[in-house]
Order: structure tokens, then sequence, then C-alpha cells
């Protein structure tokens, strides 16, 4: 099958998407199969309004700088595409000549690309489609990790770990700091904080997954416990977390055209805010609470180097599954060890990814419901890399007593 390339971005953005992209557009340009090679502005909204780029008349040198920028260069949508979209998305198709659709994204983002694949098939065009996987939560299924996730979860570890740093040498002014993570349903960052701890008593002390739910009375007695035991608290939690009777931390009511809650959203209280409420409530402790909500999502300057190698590879892995013939797929990356990390691309077909969501294994989710177990820490540390790591002072006393924490 000859004819024209098509790529888009869709959703929330990583700091490797861009990798992704260059590994597409590299991959798609160096093929004898494939004429031009556009990239779609907006995603698919950008693809209705005709507001798409030649990305062949783009220098080579800005292709390859991609690897290497954050957030969505051809800028991203969460449009939901309506089935009165879909003739027009085809009738664009057929205008550009496009013959292969790539689609970097979540799963959303698969659902859609799956509904335009089928649409296409059933009214005789020839099209291949091939989603290549991006999210920072971790959720999709089919894979063993997402692009993404790695430097995402290298933000958060070094982020909870610095944070603990500050909320330790001020445990005489604050007692206790609340970290909020993204993740609607899933646990993947929260859990990643604990790649921060060099010894026990490191933050985090306590980490809140959506997986478990929680109940007010615990909260406070676990960060009561803690203040007691190392004199200060740290608290990671999922934006998503809910009360024992299912309902949401966050008060947040508002929904994506996915039908999402949006937590970062205004006309609410995050989960973290709700959490630095109750506990200084409940124990009179003074306490901070921090949101870093998308910079998780383009911090391109903690972006793990593995993570960047793996989301180019994936870029060129999905231009290679189309031109195999391959339709309806995305790519995903099998595992094959730890130590040494090891995995190879492969691809799994778009139904089994459209829509769902992955949770947190149980056996990631310590038996108290508020730590990760040894083995999320050995699955989760190759993904982002080394961490950088800081002195500590012995504190010996110069008169004899005190000294040490």
């Amino acid at each position: 099958m000859k004819g024209n390339a098509l790529v888009g971005q869709s959703g929330g953005p990583t700091s490797v998407i861009n990798a992704s992209l260059a590994g597409v557009v590299q991959a798609a340009l160096g093929s004898p199969g494939v004429g031009s090679v556009y990239g779609m502005r907006w995603g698919i909204e950008g693809l209705l309004a005709g507001d798409v780029t030649d990305l062949g008349r783009e220098e080579p040198g800005t292709i390859e700088a991609l690897r290497r920028t954050p957030s969505s260069a051809l800028g991203s949508s969460r449009h939901r595409v309506v089935d009165g979209e879909l003739p027009g998305i085809l009738a664009r198709l057929e205008e550009l000549d496009v013959r292969y659709l790539f689609l970097a994204g979540g799963n959303d983002t698969m659902e859609t690309l799956d509904r335009v694949g089928r649409y296409c098939r059933e009214r005789g065009y020839e099209l291949a489609t091939v989603g290549v996987p991006k999210t920072v939560d971790n959720d999709l299924f089919g894979t063993d990790h997402t692009p993404g996730y790695g430097s995402a979860a290298r933000y958060v570890a070094i982020s909870v770990g610095q944070a603990g740093r500050l909320a330790e040498d001020m445990q005489r002014v604050d007692r206790f700091v609340v970290h909020q993570t993204v993740g609607r349903s899933s646990g993947w960052l929260a859990a990643a904080s604990a790649l921060a701890r060099e010894r026990p008593g490191d933050a985090p002390h306590l980490i809140y997954l959506p997986e478990r739910p929680i109940r007010p009375e615990r909260v406070v007695r676990e960060v009561t416990e803690c203040v007691e035991r190392f004199g200060w608290a740290s608290i990671v939690c999922g934006e998503g977390i809910v009360w024992s009777d299912g309902s949401a931390v966050s008060s947040s009511k508002v929904r994506d055209r996915f039908a999402n809650t949006e937590f970062g959203a205004a006309g609410g209280t995050s989960a973290a805010f709700a959490l630095h409420g109750l506990i200084s409530r409940e124990t009179g402790y003074r306490g901070e609470f921090q949101i870093t909500e998308s910079l998780a999502m383009c911090a391109i300057d903690r972006a793990s180097a593995l993570d960047l190698d793996e989301a180019y590879r994936c870029g060129r892995h999905a231009v290679a599954l189309a031109l195999s013939g391959a339709s309806g797929v995305m790519v995903s990356i099998e595992r094959e060890g730890n130590a040494p990390y090891a995995a190879r691309l492969a691809g799994v077909p778009l139904g089994e990814v459209a829509l769902r969501a992955k949770p947190l294994p149980p056996g990631f989710i310590a038996e108290s419901g508020a730590d990760v177990t040894a083995a999320f820490v050995d699955y989760a540390r190759p993904l982002a890399g080394e961490l950088p790591r800081y002195a500590r002072l012995s504190h010996p006393s110069a008169l004899g007593k005190g000294g040490g924490r």
C-alpha cells in the first residue's frame, strides 16, 4: 500500500511524546512506501478543520530536536469524536491520500483511532491505523508501561524527595506536607514517590492510592504516628483517592468530554487540600500542601533517558508495524527483565486498549494500603533512572548532648 502518512497527538502531553513524534516522522520519511508525512494540528479537531501541516518541509534538525522537546509540538486536543464527524474525517483522509494514520495518546485516543479505522474499513477505504502509547498515568492495558510514565515518575520522586528534605528541616514550623499527583483512577504516579527514599524515615511516609479507599480517622491516626516517630510527616496522594464510602476526597464536579473528572479544574477542593484541612483540624498541626498538576507532563529537564529512548523507538516501531501490514493496533512494550532491564516492542489490538484503565496490581500495594511493595520499586526504578542523592549532616554535639534527629 502506497500513500501519505498522517500523525497527531492527543490528550495530556508528556515529557517524551515529541520523541515519539520524531520517531514516526523520521521513519515515515525514510520509507519508500510513504509519500508525504503530514501532521494534524490540535488532534482530530485540527484534521476536521483542515489544519494540517507538511512535516516533510521542516528542517531535519528541527525534527531531530523534537527528541528532547517537551509538551506536544503539534498541539493537542481532548475532543471526543461523535458519529456525525466520521464522514468528515474520512473525507479529509481521502483529500490528503492518507493511507497510514498514527495517533499518540492514551486510552481515549486509542478509542478514537479504533473508531476511525473501523469506519474507514467498513466503507472500503484502505487505511492502516497504529497507536503510539502515551500517558504519565501508566494505566494503558496491553503494555508493561507507557512512554511518559518513567519521566513523570522521576519528576514525582525528585519532587517528593526534595520536599521531604524541606519538611524534615522545617519540622519545628510545619509538621506535615501533603503532595498530590495526577492519576484519576490509578496510583502509578503516587506510588513512584517511593523511589525518593534513601533510608528508613525518608519521605514519603504515607502513600494514599485511588485503588485503596481511606477513612478520615485512619488518615489522622497514621499522620499522628508519623509525627510522633519522625517529628514530621510526608503524605503523597493520587488526585483520585476516595473515602471508604466510595465518594471522592476531591470535591471537583467538572467533567471532560470523555466524562472523566477533571480534578485540576476550578470550582472544587483538591484531594491534597481536603487532606490538609482534615489533618490541621484534627491535630492542630500546621502543614503544607503541594499540587504540581501538569508540571510532571512537561519537565524535559527531569526526563528519564530510558523513557526518551523508548518513546522514540515506539514511534519508529509504529511505522514499521504499519508498513508490515498491521492495522488496528497500538505499539506495546513487553518487559523481559529487571536486572538488567530489558524489553522488546510488539503490538496489541486497539480494542483491548480503548477506554480501559489499568490499576496498580495488588502485588504492588503494601498490606497497609498506604505504601507500595519492594516489587513495585523493582518495577519502577529502571524506568525513572538513577535519582540525585544529597548529603546529610551527622549533627555531632559540640556540647556533649543533643545531636542527631
